[in-house]
């Protein structure tokens, strides 16, 4: 997901992106511990896509202030 993508969301929607994105990371974890993941880079893609969500909410935070 862009980053353009997230800004027209709502704040509910980005933390509902959160969660499944830490369930996802989670998984992704447990994966990597009994050597089943494929690819290692899904990891930080989905640290990354937590932090931009992360940081949209703090943005509109902000911006409502």
């Amino acid at each position: 997901m862009k980053l353009s993508e997230m800004r027209e969301k709502t704040v509910d929607e980005l933390n509902q992106i959160i969660i499944d994105s830490k369930k996802a990371l989670l998984d992704s974890r447990i994966k990597l511990s009994m050597h089943k993941l494929e690819n290692t880079a899904e990891i930080s893609k989905t640290k990354r896509l937590i932090a931009q969500a992360k940081t949209v909410i703090k943005e509109k935070e902000m911006a409502s202030k």
